[in-house]
C-alpha cells in the first residue's frame, strides 16, 4: 500500500510544480485576448480608388481597346464582361428566332426592342435556327462618356437550321452595349446591333 501511496503524492507534487510554473510564466508574459495588435505586421498601404483603377490586367491584342475603362471605372472585369456578353448574344438570338418579344424587352434598349420587334412581326425570324457556335472576335470600341460605358464587341456566330450542320450559316455582327457608370447591377443593356 505505500509504494501505491508513493505515486500518487508525487504526482500531486509534479501537479502543483506545474500549475505554479504555469502561474508565473502567465504573471510574466501576459495573457493574450485576441484583441491585440500582432506588433510583427507591416502597416499595408491605402490603396486610393484611383490607384485601384489603374491596375490594368494583361489583356489579349484584340482586347485592348478595353484599357480606356480599366483607367475610369473602379471595379470592372473584362472576363466576366466578355463571358455574359457571349450569353447575352446567345440568349438574345435565341429570344429573336423563337420570336420570344418578353426576353427581349429585359435585354435591349428601346431602340433595338422595337427593331426586333418589328423584324418577328413581318417573320424575319426563324425558330428552326440554332447556335452551332460563338466567339468574340474582339472589342471594336469601349468608352466611358456622360456617366454610361459603352463597350462595342465584335461576334462571330454560326446558326444551323434543323440540326442540318449542312445549313451552317456564319455571321459577324458588332453590339454595343451599354452600363451607367456607377451601377452596382451587372446587367447590361445592348444599344446597337
Amino acid at each position: 500500500m505505500l509504494y501505491g501511496d508513493i505515486q500518487f503524492f508525487d504526482i500531486i507534487i509534479f501537479a502543483a510544480v506545474a500549475a505554479f510554473i504555469i502561474y508565473r510564466l502567465r504573471k510574466v508574459l501576459g495573457k493574450r485576448t485576441g484583441f491585440q495588435k500582432n506588433i510583427n505586421e507591416t502597416p499595408k498601404p491605402k490603396q486610393s480608388k484611383q490607384s485601384k483603377a489603374n491596375n490594368i490586367p494583361s489583356l489579349l491584342e484584340n482586347e485592348l481597346k478595353l484599357e480606356e475603362i480599366y483607367k475610369k471605372v473602379n471595379d470592372f472585369d473584362h472576363k466576366s464582361f466578355l463571358e455574359g456578353a457571349k450569353k447575352a448574344f446567345e440568349i438574345i438570338i435565341t429570344a429573336f428566332n423563337n420570336g420570344d418579344k418578353k426576353t427581349l424587352k429585359d435585354l435591349v434598349s428601346n431602340n433595338v426592342y422595337s427593331a426586333f420587334e418589328k423584324a418577328i412581326d413581318e417573320k424575319n425570324n426563324n425558330p428552326a435556327a440554332q447556335f452551332y457556335s460563338l466567339i468574340i472576335d474582339g472589342i471594336e470600341d469601349a468608352k466611358v462618356e456622360n456617366g454610361n460605358i459603352y463597350i462595342s464587341v465584335n461576334f462571330i456566330s454560326e446558326q444551323m437550321l434543323n440540326n442540318d450542320e449542312a445549313s451552317i450559316i456564319k455571321n459577324k455582327d458588332t453590339w454595343t452595349f451599354e452600363k451607367p457608370e456607377k451601377s452596382t447591377n451587372p446587367k447590361w443593356t445592348l444599344t446597337n446591333t
